[in-house]
């Protein structure tokens, strides 16, 4: 079955794009919140979940702004998953809009992990 693309957003109150991009890019802020462990070696991120390793490449970055992953180990060359900082002008919140790939009969649960898993970057946000 073909995935499809999906976006996510979600509104950060009163916490920085510094401390937002860090938990996103460094392995230090991506071992917080959405993995056990991140080892960095050139633009591939090995993320580790249990002892199960995962590759992912950089394909896109533009600093404090955008970070877009692919899985190497995904056969579909077009899927990715990416994290977008913006700002909010009317509330001066800050917004982090994900970007995901998921089959449709999986697409509830790819959902429902990516709010799990911000849930925990709010905790380590300190918000």
């Amino acid at each position: 079955m073909q995935k499809e693309k999906f976006h996510i957003e979600y509104i950060f109150d009163k916490v920085s794009n510094h401390s937002l991009w860090n938990h996103l890019t460094t392995p230090r802020g991506l071992s917080s919140w959405f993995a056990d462990d991140v080892n960095i070696h050139s633009q591939t991120y090995t993320f580790t979940w249990r002892k199960v390793q995962e590759q992912a490449v950089v394909i896109k970055l533009e600093p404090e702004v955008c970070i877009r992953f692919h899985w190497v180990d995904d056969e579909e060359a077009a899927s990715y998953f990416e994290f977008i900082i913006h700002h909010i002008e009317l509330t001066g919140a800050t917004a982090l809009e994900i970007t995901d790939f998921a089959t449709p009969d999986e697409k509830a649960d790819a959902i429902e992990l990516w709010d799990t898993q911000v849930a925990e970057l709010r905790r380590t946000l300190g918000i």
